[in-house]
C-alpha cells in the first residue's frame, strides 16, 4: 500500500493549534480560580461579621438589651414575616423608593443628555444647578412636609429629589466625557448631528449614566428611610423607628437588615443591568 502525502499545511495545523489550546485552558481556570476566591473572600467577611454579632452580646462583650444576638433578630423577623408586617412595611418602601427612582430617571437622564450635549443650555442652566445640588436632600425634607404634608406626595417627591442629582450630573458628564476621536471619526465619515448623537454620543455614555442610575437608588433609599420615620404611618423607616420607641429592639435591627438587604439587592440588579447594555464594550475590546 502506498503512502499518502499530506500538505505542509495539514501537517503543521495539530501542532500550531494544540500550544493555543494549552495556553487558553490554564486562562480560564486561573479566571474561574480567582472568581471563587473573591467570592469566598466576601462570604467569609460577611461570615464573620454574623459570627462577631451572635458571640459579642453572649459573652458580655456588649449589652444583650441593646445589642441582641444575630439569632434573635432573625426570630423576630420570622416573627414579622408570619404576620405580614415585614411584607406590608418592606412592599410600601419598595414602592416609594422605585416610583420616585423611575420619575427621576425619566426626567433628569434626557436633561442631562440636553445640556450635555447643548453647550449654550449648559451654560444657562450652570448656576442653579450648582445652588440646587449643594442643597442636602434631607434638608429639604421639612420644607417637602411643610407644602406638600405627609402623604405619599412629599414622600414621594424628596425620593425624585435626591435621585435627579446623581442622575443629572453623571449624565451631563458622561456626555461631556465621550472620547472626542469618536466623535472626529463619525463626522468625517459624514454622520448627522442626530446620527452621532444616537450612534456614538448615546451608547458612549451609557456605562456612566449607569453609575448615576445606582448612586441614585442608594439616594433613594436614604432619604425615604428618613421620610418614613419623620412622617410616616407605614414602610420600613416607620417600623425601625416604631419599633425603638416601643422598644421591640429585634424588630428595629431586623428592619435595617431588611433596608441592607434591599439596597444590596437593588445594586446587583443594577449591574447585571449595565452589563446587559454594555457588552457592546467587551466584544469591541
Amino acid at each position: 500500500m502506498s503512502d499518502i502525502a499530506l500538505p505542509a499545511h495539514a501537517a503543521q495545523q495539530p501542532a500550531t493549534a494544540l500550544p493555543h489550546a494549552a495556553q487558553a485552558l490554564p486562562t480560564v481556570w486561573l479566571r474561574l480560580a480567582r472568581r471563587v476566591a473573591n467570592g469566598a473572600w466576601r462570604s467569609g467577611l460577611v461570615l464573620a461579621l454574623a459570627v462577631l454579632w451572635e458571640l459579642a452580646p453572649r459573652l458580655g462583650l456588649t449589652d444583650p438589651t441593646f445589642l441582641p444576638p444575630l439569632t434573635e433578630v432573625l426570630a423576630a423577623g420570622w416573627v414579622l414575616a408570619q404576620n405580614g408586617q415585614l411584607w406590608e412595611h418592606t412592599s410600601i418602601s419598595l414602592a416609594r423608593s422605585l416610583g420616585g427612582l423611575s420619575i427621576a430617571v425619566v426626567a433628569a437622564i434626557p436633561l442631562g443628555l440636553a445640556i450635555g450635549w447643548y453647550q449654550r443650555l449648559g451654560q444657562a442652566l450652570n448656576p442653579l444647578i450648582e445652588l440646587l445640588r449643594n442643597t442636602a436632600p434631607l434638608a429639604l425634607l421639612p420644607v417637602f412636609l411643610l407644602l406638600l404634608g405627609i402623604g405619599e406626595v412629599s414622600k414621594l417627591s424628596i425620593v425624585v429629589y435626591a435621585c435627579a442629582w446623581p442622575l443629572l450630573l453623571n449624565t451631563i458628564a458622561a456626555v461631556r466625557q465621550v472620547d472626542p476621536l469618536l466623535v472626529k471619526s463619525a463626522r468625517t465619515m459624514g454622520a448627522t448631528p442626530r446620527q452621532l448623537f444616537v450612534k456614538v454620543i448615546l451608547p458612549a455614555s451609557v456605562p456612566t449614566i449607569f453609575v448615576g442610575i445606582r448612586l441614585a437608588a442608594a439616594s433613594a433609599m436614604l432619604v425615604l428611610i428618613a421620610a418614613e420615620m419623620v412622617g410616616a404611618k407605614a414602610g420600613l423607616g416607620y417600623l425601625i423607628i416604631y419599633a425603638q420607641y416601643s422598644f421591640l429592639i429585634g424588630d428595629m435591627y431586623f428592619g435595617i437588615i431588611a433596608i441592607t438587604a434591599i439596597g444590596v439587592s437593588l445594586n446587583f440588579a443594577l449591574q447585571k443591568l449595565e452589563r446587559h447594555f454594555t457588552a457592546w464594550q467587551g466584544v469591541a475590546r
